[in-house]
């Protein structure tokens, strides 16, 4: 635990504190595991990456500001000095706000994936999967539209995803995460962030279209946008070219 959020960490070197989205607010385990540590395994070599989750059991309403604060508390009790930040996805709704309301604790800040608020795609999506599983049914296959746009594509994906919800599983710290991030729309405070910003986004992103990431890059005082053309949402950071980008950037200063 991090000043009591589940965490991973892994390498050696300065701090680098890495967020995103995970189903489960604990530790990761077992495939997921590795499909972090592998992704995370580049930036493992310059940096003591610490992948910090939030807590469980957060109340339903809680909002991205008041989520901020919660990882704002954690970087603050465990680091003395200003840390460098990779946030991917929805890990970047949550990065972004917490380097608007806590400049102080934000060195550097690498985003891949998304932007100041979500797209209507991404929005659709996420509010289809929060009501699934306010029904009581395996929420995950509604996230299928954001990874394909090929109809065969998406009934596979969406049959795969049901599988990997598992049966009686909680889903109730999912949602808490994506309703936080449904009310989230940060585009009228990012001249509060002062930390220098990467923006590494697909050009074929669905859930955080190319053009609110140059919304986002614009209203941000020190920021550069890199567009992966041809790329959607997740294949944006399993490019090789993402470790590579945003390493160069974090390594700066």
């Amino acid at each position: 635990m991090l000043n009591g959020l589940p965490h991973l960490s892994i390498g050696q070197g300065p701090p680098l504190v890495v967020l995103l989205y995970t189903p489960r607010a604990a530790d990761p385990e077992g495939a997921a595991r590795w499909s972090m540590t592998r992704m995370l395994r580049p930036f493992a070599e310059h940096f003591t990456v610490h992948v910090v989750i939030r807590p469980p059991g957060l109340p339903p309403a809680t909002t991205m500001a008041e989520l901020a604060a919660v990882y704002a508390g954690a970087i603050e009790a465990a680091f003395e000095d200003p840390v460098k930040v990779l946030a991917i996805s929805t890990g970047g709704s949550v990065a972004l706000q917490l380097a608007a309301d806590h400049p102080h604790l934000v060195d550097r800040l690498a985003l891949g994936g998304t932007a100041a608020t979500l797209g209507p795609v991404g929005r659709r999506a996420q509010r289809a999967y929060i009501e699934r599983a306010r029904q009581g049914k395996r929420p995950s296959p509604a996230l299928a539209e954001v990874v394909t746009e090929s109809a065969i594509g998406r009934r596979l994906l969406a049959g795969l995803l049901w599988l990997s919800d598992g049966g009686g599983a909680d889903h109730t710290d999912a949602v808490t995460m994506l309703n936080a991030e449904d009310g989230f729309d940060l585009r009228g405070r990012l001249r509060d962030i002062r930390a220098p910003t990467l923006l590494v986004q697909g050009g074929e992103d669905v859930v955080y279209p190319v053009e609110l990431a140059r919304q986002t890059v614009e209203g941000i005082p020190d920021a550069r946008l890199i567009v992966y053309q041809g790329r959607g949402h997740s294949r944006t950071f399993t490019d090789k070219r993402f470790a590579r980008d945003t390493l160069a950037f974090l390594k700066r200063g």
